[in-house]
């Protein structure tokens, strides 16, 4: 601080004290005017809170950013089960699909929307199989195919039809064996007998009606994927990818149209591959369509 000594004017008479006295409070004015109001603050960030001065610094509140996570790209849901090629399983999701379109009493080909309603095979006469091995129909709708594709959905419509209709299918089916028992993986509790019935009586479990006829919806899509087709519990459609459907033979598409049906009527099985779901009614059964439907 600066000092600075007064010393009286010869001249300044009975004046001076009063001089003295108003220098030396303009110079504690100077002093209390330059006092810091509080380290690394400014003055507009001072606060008197009532005991002490503090230095409140105020931020800008955190940025909030979008919910983050992990997404699989794909719908979700529960899976009644799929055709696989390898060893991956099905998709997953829900969607509820529309009729479009059904013929009645044969064929349809060439239509980009069709259906194909299966009438009598074989005779109900003259043979050793149930009735209902017989006149096993096949009503099923497709969605959005062109000429060449329905074709090829007919011809194993056919297929499934007369292989249901044949000895070797019911002996196949009543002798099925895993592990040297006649059985099969994730039977739901039902006998090979049982099981064959429950084809025969064609009830699916959406619309539980015993009317000897396969009833589902079949629409294509394509993904580069090792899953053949796949369905829904919740759903009377199933799914073909035409990664497969398109280089399969007649036998093949009847396998995994039969396949995926049996999921229709209740049938299950393991979501991942292992050898005993090979033995499952789905792909056990679904590879006797194809292996018979050969020698027809």
């Amino acid at each position: 601080m600066l000092c600075v000594r007064i010393l009286p004017h010869p001249n300044q008479g009975r004046y001076g004290m009063k001089n003295v006295l108003a220098l030396m409070f303009l110079c504690l004015l100077f002093i209390a005017c330059n006092k810091d109001p509080g380290a690394g603050c400014t003055s507009t960030q001072a606060e008197d809170t009532g005991t002490t001065t503090d230095c409140t610094i105020v931020t800008d509140p955190p940025a909030t950013g979008e919910t983050t996570g992990t997404t699989d790209g794909g719908t979700t849901g529960t899976t009644d089960g799929g055709t696989t090629s390898g060893t991956t399983g099905g998709s997953t999701g829900t969607t509820t699909g529309g009729s479009t379109g059904t013929t009645t009493g044969g064929t349809t080909t060439g239509s980009t929307t069709g259906g194909t309603t299966g009438g009598t095979t074989g005779s109900t006469t003259g043979g050793t199989l149930p009735t209902e091995a017989y006149t096993f129909g096949v009503d099923i709708d497709f969605l959005n195919t062109n000429a060449t594709q329905q074709e090829k959905f007919d011809k194993a419509v056919e297929m499934i039809k007369k292989v249901v209709a044949t000895e070797a299918f019911r002996t196949k089916v009543l002798n099925h064996t895993y592990n040297g028992v006649k059985t099969f993986v994730d039977n739901g509790g039902y006998t090979n007998a049982q099981i064959y019935q429950k084809i025969l009586e064609a009830a699916e479990t959406l619309y539980p009606t015993k009317n000897n006829t396969m009833d589902m919806e079949v629409e294509l899509y394509y993904a580069a994927t090792s899953t053949v087709g796949y369905t829904y519990a919740n759903v009377t459609k199933i799914w073909v990818n035409t990664k497969y459907f398109n280089t399969n033979s007649t036998g093949g598409v009847a396998a995994n149209l039969f396949h995926e049906w049996l999921h229709k009527i209740g049938f299950k099985h393991a979501s991942s591959y292992s050898t005993s779901r090979d033995y499952s009614v789905p792909y056990a059964v679904g590879r006797m369509i194809s292996s018979i439907g050969a020698t027809l």
